[in-house]
């Protein structure tokens, strides 16, 4: 963050400095206390269950040097009515000042969102310093705070923009309008709060429609509703995809002998070929948005591509992970929709082993076609998993569909105690749900 006094801060949000606004800020905002960095901001919300500023001591004790907050606190604060308005307003007075030596870059899509995001940050880093979202900080929150870690130095922010209602993303993109927009498919995540995947469209091409002045967009030209969103700008266009008319277009993938895959990737005017580290033949597509990102913001082929040769992902994200006795686990557990699910299973598929188990739980945010679709991913696991665990009785219907290759069990501690008993050398097994279903810590377990 650029350092700013406290009276430079109440300026900008329009509060008020209650307890020395000589004190200034040096270093990022933080939401919770114990993440707070010394010199940097603590922004306390009044929430229904929490009220960040009975936590002010605790973010003092990390170092913070100040507070954004509702009332006054321990340490000096910015008093403000409204936190949230504040965060996004400080947020975007910072950004606004870094331009126009500041290339900003939005990634949207319903899926692999967090893990391109990463690609592309690897990209960019290869050429300048770069600011990404940490994990899917994606929300109104989450963006501000992102925004706040650029300085001086920084070239280059990548923000992950999600969404769960029509107007998110506009929201997010009338804070910092990106100089690159990035969408990378419509699928079915959160189907059940948009209602249609035509809403879901029409929200992410609010990235597209958002774009800065003279931005370009970076459209899957793979995906007939993302594609169809070149109409919405008159501004530089690039597409990547396996498509043959895409500008970065994906060639001769190949995967070894643990899914990850190797590939080659044509421009207008050249080729380079790209070994990615990571699990799973769907990356090849998150990469060749990463290179057609940076295409746009100036990284040149050969350096994109020598840079996802060593990209990681955030955690939780196709995470291959060697067990005791032999067992390999793959650990996708941070969310889950039927899109990703199909992928995360492909990815199974692919590795070499004794058996692929498959421990699924609930998918969520589906509404009404929420058992339809636990059902069609049972049918899918069906043909590339040998053993299916269907983990909760919400994911019971993914059982049902999956026939005799499929066990139901009631909870976690159910499917961690069938996993230590059945698994063997060789096996693998992935772990895969939303959120909610928490098999992360089935995952944890066995590490």
């Amino acid at each position: 963050m650029i350092p700013l006094s406290l009276e430079e801060i109440a300026v900008v949000v329009g509060g008020t400095v209650a307890g020395g606004g000589s004190v200034t800020v040096t270093a990022p905002a933080a939401l919770d206390g114990r993440k707070a960095e010394p010199g940097g901001l603590f922004v306390a919300f009044a929430g229904e269950y929490a009220d960040g500023h009975d936590f002010v001591d605790q973010a003092a004790r990390a170092g913070a040097a100040a507070v954004l907050g509702t009332r006054p606190t321990s340490l000096p604060t910015v008093v403000v009515q409204d936190a949230r308005e504040a965060l996004q307003r400080l947020a975007k007075h910072v950004v606004d000042r870094l331009r126009p030596g500041l290339t900003v870059v939005g990634v949207t899509g319903s899926q692999g969102k967090t893990g391109t995001k990463d690609l592309i940050a690897a990209v960019l880093s290869s050429a300048a310093p770069t600011v990404a979202t940490a994990g899917s900080l994606n929300n109104e929150l989450g963006v501000p705070l992102t925004m706040l870690r650029a300085d001086a130095e920084t070239r280059f922010l990548v923000l992950e923009m999600g969404a769960r209602h029509v107007g998110d993303i506009a929201a997010l993109t009338d804070l910092v309008a990106p100089d690159v927009a990035v969408v990378l498919n419509v699928g079915r995540a959160h189907l059940g709060e948009f209602g249609s995947r035509g809403a879901i469209a029409k929200t992410k091409a609010e990235l597209v429609q958002g774009l800065a002045p003279g931005g370009t967009a970076v459209l899957n030209a793979d995906d007939p509703r993302v594609a169809a969103m070149h109409t919405l700008t008159d501004g530089p266009l690039l597409t990547f995809g396996r498509a043959e008319h895409a500008d970065v277009q994906v060639l001769y993938l190949v995967l070894d002998r643990l899914g990850r895959p190797s590939f080659t990737v044509r421009t207008a005017d050249a080729r380079a070929v790209v070994t990615l580290p990571l699990i799973g033949a769907h990356q090849s597509l998150n990469a060749a948005a990463a290179v057609t990102a940076g295409l746009a913001a100036g990284v040149p082929l050969e350096a994109a591509t020598k840079a996802l040769a060593t990209a990681s992902l955030s955690k939780w994200r196709m995470e291959l992970r060697g067990l005791a006795g032999g067992a390999t686990l793959l650990n996708d557990s941070y969310n889950a929709n039927p899109d990703s699910t199909r992928a995360a299973l492909d990815a199974l598929a692919a590795i070499e082993a004794a058996r692929r188990i498959a421990v699924l739980g609930e998918m969520r945010e589906l509404g009404p076609s929420t058992e339809t679709e636990h059902r069609a991913i049972g049918r899918y696991a069906a043909h590339r998993a040998d053993i299916i665990l269907a983990v909760g009785a919400p994911a019971h219907p993914i059982a049902t569909a999956a026939g005799p290759r499929a066990l139901t069990l009631p909870d976690n501690d159910a499917a961690l105690a069938w996993l230590r008993e059945h698994l063997a050398a060789g096996d693998v097994v992935l772990v895969k749900a939303s959120r909610g279903g928490r098999l992360d810590e089935v995952a944890a377990a066995l590490v």
